[in-house]
């Protein structure tokens, strides 16, 4: 297989992960006050979001590679 296509095939799956689920969020664990030999942890839940426009970009650039590169 061509490494373009397969490049192609990977930003076309990657922007349909991007379009299905829009980000993703984890836990950040951090020490909100120290007193001593006493630590008071605080979890925090982050959210990184991916805006569409980039995953409907990935998905053109890959239907590009795709389509538009391998012929001549």
């Amino acid at each position: 297989m061509n490494p373009t296509k397969l490049i192609g095939i990977i930003l076309i799956v990657a922007g349909g992960f991007g379009l299905a689920y829009g980000g993703f969020s984890y836990t950040k664990e951090t020490t909100g006050m120290k007193l001593g030999p006493i630590e008071l942890k605080v979890q925090e839940k982050e959210t990184i979001g991916r805006p569409l426009l980039v995953s409907a970009g990935a998905i053109a650039i890959g239907v590009f590679l795709l389509v538009g590169v391998g012929r001549k």
